[in-house]
């Protein structure tokens, strides 16, 4: 019975620490006595074993130190050495993992090299309120707010009956000035005619007079000579004497006729001033005429119309704002980015309103002086302390490819990027030979 007891006490302790997780309970009747055995599943220790009885008391006493806990059962050969040799597919790919991080770092670093970019960009136009130039009521407004219009276009009319009856009195003054310069042209024909008969009696009276001198010579030398008589010679001399005033008259009325002609051509001159003052006259009436219909200068866009109908609009006043279809990008960029910058290098420009859309474009040119050397009130840096500031430089941008679809107007949010190298980055260089 001993023997049997102890055979089984070693098949326990055997299965203990094997690592096995349970032992069976052993459980033997005998005649006096029974023994009962049974051990934890995780931790095989033995507190005390059943006394015997017997001369095999002494035989074999059960250990009394417990066994410490395993949570689970070791391999018998355990890996040696680092992480590297314990996991090495691991390792392999995060060395792989960390070299393509330093790579694509390193080429977007050359390749940002080669851009300089800014948040701080607007829109811009020379956008303008258009007022009419005379007044009156307004009779039409054929658009709307935000409506694009090309050149031409009418914006507002104003009522034109009185500046059309202005026309018209404009138009008749000068038919009247053009009357009377064909009146003065008429009285100078004239006039011409009667200096030209004047002109042939002053010839007659010259020819009558040498006629007269000739014989009143005759005269005075045949009655000197003795064969003619004092009266005839004093006949001629007096005939003579007559054509000699005959001829000073007719002179005196040529040249009266004369002088009336340079008065006549001095009325003339009146005349075509007074008509070169009516036309101007109608000129001006045609003008104002034109002024009752606002029209756009240019393609653009009305903005905050005001205009009504009914409405009486004075000279100069805002009937709406217009902004044109001209416009461009005006990025503040650091001064310490423009040491590279040329006019005409290529720009990208992303728009806060539209992300999905890029748009071409290239810098025009780069404003002579920071933005607030140019303001109303600039920085005055020779008194009081000094701290140096990084200045912003306006730089415009043209686009080249402006969208037709969406409205872009003034003070948008555009976000440009400046290509200040040309030279191929090597990542383009690799994006080509793959």
């Amino acid at each position: 019975m001993l023997q049997d007891d102890v055979l089984e006490r070693d098949q326990l302790e055997r299965h203990v620490f094997e690592g096995r997780d349970s032992v069976p309970t052993l459980a033997r009747e005998q005649d006096a006595q029974s023994v009962s055995w049974e051990a934890p599943s995780r931790y095989p220790a033995l507190q005390e074993g059943p006394v015997a009885k017997g001369p095999a008391k002494e035989a074999w006493k059960a250990p009394a130190a417990p066994v410490e806990e395993e949570e689970q059962p070791q391999s018998a050969e355990q890996p040696t050495g680092g992480f590297l040799r314990r996991r090495p597919v691991v390792s392999a790919i995060g060395a792989l993992l960390l070299a393509t991080a330093l790579g694509g770092g390193s080429l977007y670093a050359d390749y940002a090299h080669h851009f300089v970019s800014t948040d701080d960009a607007f829109i811009a136009a020379r956008q303008s309120p258009l007022a009419p130039k005379v007044s009156g009521y307004i009779t039409q407004v054929p658009v709307t707010d935000n409506e694009h219009v090309k050149a031409g276009d009418v914006i507002a009319a104003i009522d034109d009956r009185d500046y059309r009856v202005a026309l018209d009195q404009a138009e008749a003054q000068v038919a009247a000035a053009q009357a009377g310069i064909e009146n003065v042209d008429a009285q100078l024909k004239v006039q011409q005619a009667q200096i030209e008969a004047n002109q042939a009696q002053v010839d007659q009276a010259r020819a009558a007079l040498v006629f007269a001198q000739q014989q009143a010579d005759r005269y005075q030398h045949l009655e000197k000579n003795g064969y003619g008589t004092v009266q005839n010679a004093e006949q001629y001399t007096s005939q003579l004497h007559q054509q000699q005033a005959a001829l000073q008259s007719v002179q005196a009325t040529l040249n009266l006729a004369q002088r009336q002609l340079g008065a006549l051509k001095a009325q003339r001159k009146s005349a075509v001033a007074s008509l070169a003052q009516a036309e101007a006259q109608r000129d001006q009436a045609k003008l104002n005429l034109s002024y009752t219909t606002v029209t756009a200068a240019q393609p653009g866009r009305v903005v905050n119309l005001g205009a009504a109908i009914g409405q009486f609009a004075q000279p100069g006043t805002n009937l709406t704002m217009f902004v044109p279809d001209q416009i461009w990008v005006t990025a503040n960029f650091k001064e310490i980015q423009l040491d590279r910058m040329r006019p005409g290098e290529p720009v990208t420009l992303k728009i806060d309103a539209y992300p999905g859309r890029l748009i071409r474009g290239h810098v025009d040119s780069v404003q002579p002086g920071s933005g607030t050397a140019f303001s109303l009130l600039p920085a005055q840096n020779a008194t009081g302390n000094y701290v140096k500031i990084v200045q912003r430089v306006p730089v415009k941008i043209v686009m080249d490819n402006p969208p037709k679809d969406v409205a872009l107007g003034p003070g948008m949010s555009v976000v440009p990027t400046v290509r200040v190298d040309a030279t191929p980055s090597l990542l383009e260089r690799l994006g080509r030979v793959l």
